[in-house]
């Protein structure tokens, strides 16, 4: 956004003051939220910045121009900030700081719809408390050069040269991740919440950016979406961990990631647990991306569905076995309705799996991909996709199954 707002035009009535400000606190409002969110905990935050904008809104008319309008504000946020630390201190608490904010992270953008989180919380504090404000202010809080100069009482190339020398010693301390991180660093694609990780992680997020990078791009093109938003990974240290913080501790061990909104939760491949391996959770997370993908496109896909998609496109679990699984009851004729494979629970879950596995490479090659699209965007549209009704398609799916095993 432009700077037209620094200079302000005169307004001779209450209408026209009003209109200015409600200018300025568009303009400013996240900028200042984002300082003070690196300041005090992010609760605070929001009414420190209410607080920094009813300051700001009785006093915009003493405004001198002697410096811009932003680091007039920014003043008022710092001299507001130092008021609710004297307060804190008072109450013995200890107030937040640069490097102890939650949001000390980056987002490798290595591609259109997929970010990893990266912790440089570590890596921050290994530099000076300046270098950590100016970085800080330039990419937490996106600060402007000249504004960043003023705030710190520095000429900009006095600034220039601090980022310089800052940015060559992150590099350093996040050598393990090469150019992906300075990169992201310096585009700024975005600031997520704080994931705990370590220098071991390194290898998994590459590993992730290669599975993730040759086929996000390609199935989406091949469902014919453009992702609503940028989807972020989250890694967990180990199963335990994992099944904890999704809310599902007696999970089995199976259960290695989910998805909530635009957040994927996997476990490390580091600690796949019993029933997986380092490689079987890379794929699983190109399987999740699909359902997600799948439920963007239409939210009210059922589960079942989303999971049969997923499991196709990424041609993770051989033939064989998803064969062997289902063999006894497509002998017997015992292919679970469409309904039945909405149960959610534990203990049908991997039946549920393999069935709607073979149902999407039913529908795939019977009927074609661009079929199944129409279908997932018009789940209740048998006849007017497949010319059949639900109970139709059931019966020919299940002849289909049979035959199989003949």
């Amino acid at each position: 956004m432009s700077r037209a707002h620094d200079n302000l035009p005169v307004y001779p009535d209450n209408q026209g003051t009003k209109r200015i400000f409600e200018d300025v606190y568009d303009e400013y409002h996240l900028k200042i939220r984002h300082y003070l969110a690196l300041k005090v905990n992010p609760m605070a935050a929001d009414d420190l910045t209410q607080q920094v904008f009813i300051k700001v809104m009785k006093n915009l008319d003493t405004f001198n121009r002697n410096s811009s309008l932003f680091t007039w504000i920014f003043k008022i946020a710092q001299n507001t900030v130092k008021n609710e630390y004297r307060s804190i201190s008072r109450k013995h608490e200890t107030p937040y700081d640069f490097t102890s904010y939650e949001s000390q992270s980056i987002s490798l953008d290595f591609a259109r719809y997929v970010d990893i989180r990266i912790d440089i919380g570590a890596a921050l504090k290994q530099l000076s408390e300046l270098d950590q404000q100016i970085i800080s202010l330039r990419f937490f809080v996106d600060c402007t050069i000249s504004e960043i100069s003023k705030i710190v009482g520095m000429r900009e190339s006095a600034v220039k040269n601090r980022l310089y020398r800052a940015f060559e010693k992150l590099k350093k301390e996040l050598k393990e991740w090469g150019d992906i991180t300075m990169m992201s660093i310096l585009d700024l694609i975005s600031i997520e919440s704080k994931i705990e990780g370590s220098h071991r992680q390194s290898k998994v997020h590459q590993d992730l950016f290669q599975e993730l990078k040759n086929h996000v791009e390609l199935i989406a093109a091949k469902y014919k979406h453009q992702p609503s938003s940028k989807i972020v990974i989250e890694i967990y240290p180990d199963l335990p961990t994992f099944h904890q913080a999704v809310g599902e501790s007696d999970a089995p061990d199976w259960f290695m990631g989910t998805f909530d909104n635009n957040i994927l939760k996997i476990v490390s491949p580091l600690n796949p647990g019993p029933e997986h391996t380092y490689q079987s959770i890379l794929r699983s997370t190109l399987h999740l991306y699909t359902m997600w993908l799948v439920s963007d496109i239409n939210p009210l896909t059922p589960k079942w569905i989303r999971q049969g998609i997923g499991g196709y496109e990424v041609q993770q679990m051989s033939k064989d076995v998803i064969r062997n699984t289902t063999f006894e009851a497509i002998r017997k004729g015992d292919i679970p309705s469409f309904e039945k494979l909405n149960d959610d629970s534990w203990d049908s879950s991997k039946t549920v799996f393999h069935f709607s596995y073979q149902f999407v490479e039913f529908i795939t090659k019977e009927y074609g991909l661009d079929l199944l699209n129409q279908f997932i965007r018009n789940l209740d549209d048998y006849h007017g996709i497949f010319h059949l009704t639900k109970e139709e398609l059931h019966k020919q799916w299940a002849e289909a199954l049979q035959n199989q095993l003949i």
